[in-house]
């Protein structure tokens, strides 16, 4: 586990299984249809139980009139089995398919952690997005969401009073060992950078 401060908050990466994660909202990796698929989308659907589905049809039908969701357009759900209270479901951008990965990815954390913020959640935790079947590259990926989570949380904490404040904590979970050492290094690389 590796942790570092920015403006008063939390960064926290760890190797683990985001399904096991004890925070107010974990971060899915969903696809445009939120029904479910492989990789961290299937097995946040498998731990969650078919209360989650539910609500994410409902969503669909409902809030969305049976379109798919917008890449980088969260929508939060409940925990249901989970020991988070909140899933926030967020499509990331296809490398080598979508135009402009680079700002796509950016908008799919940043938009996330405000979904997150404006709910008045404490912690948040996410995995490695649009790095498994979406096909971006982990140190590129890595770069992008560890850089953009630092500038939410710079920047939050220049807002006198928001809803931002209560964030404390941002953990980005790291499935393997390899994945881990990349964010770890990036992080590193980063806060050096910074002081």
């Amino acid at each position: 586990m590796m942790q570092v401060r920015v403006s008063g908050k939390t960064i926290t990466l760890v190797q683990g299984d985001i399904t096991h994660q004890d925070v107010d909202a974990i971060v899915n990796a969903a696809n445009k249809t939120l029904l479910g698929g492989g990789g961290v989308d299937g097995a946040i659907h498998r731990a969650a139980g078919p209360e989650l589905l539910q609500e994410c049809k409902r969503i669909r039908q409902e809030v969305l009139g049976g379109a798919y969701v917008e890449t980088a357009q969260p929508v939060m759900t409940g925990g249901y089995r989970l020991k988070a209270r909140h899933v926030i479901h967020v499509v990331g951008p296809i490398c080598r398919i979508d135009p402009h990965p680079d700002r796509l990815l950016r908008l799919a954390y940043w938009n996330s952690l405000q979904l997150a913020a404006n709910a008045g959640l404490q912690s948040v935790a996410f995995p490695s997005i649009s790095t498994g079947a979406f096909g971006c590259d982990v140190r590129w990926a890595s770069g992008i969401a560890l850089s953009t989570i630092v500038d939410f949380l710079n920047q939050s904490s220049k807002q006198e009073l928001s809803a931002t404040d209560r964030l404390n904590e941002v953990r980005m979970v790291l499935f393997t060992r390899a994945d881990y050492d990349v964010y770890a290094e990036t992080l590193r690389e980063l806060i050096k950078g910074t002081n």
